[in-house]
């Protein structure tokens, strides 16, 4: 017996290697010189077009501050003429004579228009802080979609060294049935088992051989989607991390955070702060509105030839709206309905926030429990392999007791390689449920977005058709 226990022994401690290799397996399966989950992300953060193109809408709503502010700035617009004018006059009895005239004029003239509201029932500063709430908003569209390129480049990169791992298992898994049928062979042919476990050793290294053509296929998937979020195909991948050192440290304190942060509400509320500022803009229309108008023109051979004249005007304009047909009235009421509709939406966010952190911690949480549960099946089902395969020997258990038991671990494998990615990838997602998930928080090595900057250059612009990078 003690001999026994010290066969088992050594037996377990060699079982337990191979488990650690299997790990390594799982973290740096391609290589020693690898990239890592961070430089992953600034990668995927540096040249995704998905969030180019966010980048370029928002610098597009930048512009409708200037467009709101021209509102305070005057119209100055020119206009030119010219022409030609042929002239004949006769006497009263319809004969031509020494009374009569005849001639040609060139009537020219050009002048300068200048228009300048003064008032307009506040409808220009609404429309300016309208369009700054639209500027707001469309930065948190962009942080959102910052978080979400993220988590999906997080995803890519734990999936491709799971699948990896998983395939590095099914090809160790065809090697050993391949080796379990060549010793069930030979044992058949000296008489000690049947050809029915023969047979069932043949239909597991079958099943095997699919299993391994599938995750070879599943590992395909991932390279494929690693490129299309990231941007290169995979080759050296060093491990991956959870994000546990930035996430809240309750659940309670996750809900408070994201509901104050997330960009996905903060967006909703300035879309808010948008509508109701719209009404507002309705409602100037119904105010008097007051515009001066200038100009200064001259104009040459209007009734003589080599005559003159020059003109200058200026005048004070007030309109006073008294009946629209009630159009404006109910473009007023829409607005209101289309604020109130926003603020309901923002109601609703709230509550996909919530519902989106508990998800994310109980997943956490959850895949905690799976790979402690899953080194606990591993340690065992080595231990129940060891027994099987020494009583197999003995001819205490059959050949589909020892493939069942091998079965069992590779099983196990398989399940905390997928335990260890999903906790990785849990994390990352109760970080970005909570609105946290940047290139700032993580630190990554690369330069930082900043939406503020075109911002800056385009809203006190009076002219200019380039872009200020060089369009």
């Amino acid at each position: 017996l003690w001999s026994d226990y010290k066969f088992y022994k050594r037996r377990i401690r060699s079982l337990i290697g191979t488990l650690a290799l299997i790990a390594t397996i799982i973290f740096s399966s391609y290589g020693a010189v690898a990239e890592t989950l961070p430089d992953a992300l600034a990668r995927a953060y540096r040249r995704s077009p998905r969030l180019n193109a966010e980048r370029a809408g928002v610098r597009a709503v930048d512009e409708n501050v200037p467009r709101a502010l021209s509102g305070y700035r005057p119209r100055i617009s020119a206009e030119a003429d010219a022409g030609v004018a042929s002239m004949r006059s006769s006497t009263p009895g319809g004969v031509q004579g020494a009374g009569g005239q005849s001639g040609s004029l060139f009537p020219r003239g050009a002048g300068i228009t200048l228009n300048q509201t003064l008032f307009d029932g506040f409808r220009t500063r609404n429309n300016v802080r309208t369009a700054e709430s639209q500027v707001l908003g469309a930065r948190e569209a962009l942080r959102n979609t910052e978080q979400n390129l993220l988590f999906d480049a997080v995803s890519a990169y734990m999936n491709v060294l799971r699948d990896t791992a998983i395939l590095e298992l099914q090809r160790n898994n065809v090697k050993l049935l391949n080796e379990q049928l060549s010793q069930t062979r030979e044992r058949y042919e000296a008489g000690q088992v049947t050809r029915t476990d023969v047979s069932q050793a043949e239909a597991r290294l079958a099943g095997s051989g699919s299993q391994n053509s599938l995750a070879e296929a599943n590992l395909r998937a991932s390279i494929a989607r690693y490129h299309q979020v990231i941007g290169v195909d995979p080759k050296t991948l060093a491990p991956g991390q959870p994000a546990d050192r930035w996430l809240p440290r309750s659940l309670p304190v996750a809900v408070q955070v994201a509901l104050a942060e997330h960009p996905a509400i903060k967006a909703s509320l300035h879309g808010v702060d948008a509508a109701e500022l719209e009404v507002k803009v309705v409602e100037g229309e119904l105010f008097p509105s007051l515009g001066l108008s200038a100009g200064l023109s001259r104009r040459n051979d209007v009734e003589t030839r080599g005559d003159a004249q020059t003109a200058a005007t200026a005048v004070v304009r007030l309109t006073v709206p008294i009946y629209e047909g009630g159009e404006v009235y109910a473009r007023m009421r829409q607005a209101k309905e289309a604020a109130g509709q926003r603020r309901i939406d923002v109601e609703v966010t709230r509550d996909q926030v919530r519902a989106a952190v508990l998800s994310a911690w109980g997943q956490l949480e959850a895949t905690k429990a799976q790979i402690t549960a899953a080194q606990t099946q591993i340690q065992a089902s080595e231990i129940a392999l060891t027994g099987v395969r020494e009583e197999a020997r003995v001819g205490q258990r059959t050949t589909l007791e020892v493939l069942n038991a091998q079965q069992e671990l590779l099983n196990a494998r398989v399940n905390l390689v997928t335990a260890q990615r999903d906790r990785v990838v849990a994390s990352y997602s109760v970080l970005s449920a909570v609105g946290r998930l940047s290139a700032r928080v993580l630190a990554l090595r690369t330069p930082s977005y900043d939406a503020k900057r075109h911002f800056d250059q385009v809203k006190d612009l009076w002219i200019g058709v380039r872009t200020p990078d060089g369009r």
